[in-house]
């Protein structure tokens, strides 16, 4: 099994920072697609940023300029720097890994736990 442990959810004031981790374990072949998906109350989840093998990057226009996703590879871990942070970007912010996981190498897709942010006075 492939399990994804996030780390880094917190309270922050406005303006502030916060650096979101990611990391998997398990039987791992090779990852693909790193990237971080949240979902506020009420709202539809929705995509922060990815990161491909070849370290190509996207992020969502809400969050562009703010926000840097990065991957270690060796660590088979993924990460996403925050910065001037904004009350919209309350959300639970949940991990997506994909590549060849599992005993098999089979092609799939592993989702974290979520981990809470809140941006607030």
């Amino acid at each position: 099994q492939v399990q994804l442990v996030e780390s880094g959810g917190d309270l922050v004031q406005p303006g502030g920072s916060l650096r979101l981790s990611c990391a998997a374990s398990g039987s791992i072949f090779s990852i693909n697609v790193m990237g971080w998906f949240r979902q506020a109350p009420g709202k539809q989840r929705e995509l922060v940023a990815t990161i491909i093998r070849g370290r190509s990057t996207n992020y969502a226009d809400s969050v562009k300029g703010r926000v840097t996703i990065s991957r270690d590879d060796a660590k088979n871990t993924v990460y996403l720097q925050m910065n001037s942070l904004k009350p919209e970007d309350t959300a639970v912010y949940y991990c997506n890994m994909q590549g060849r996981i599992g005993t098999t190498g089979e092609y799939g897709g592993v989702w974290g736990q979520g981990t809470l942010v809140t941006v607030s006075s």
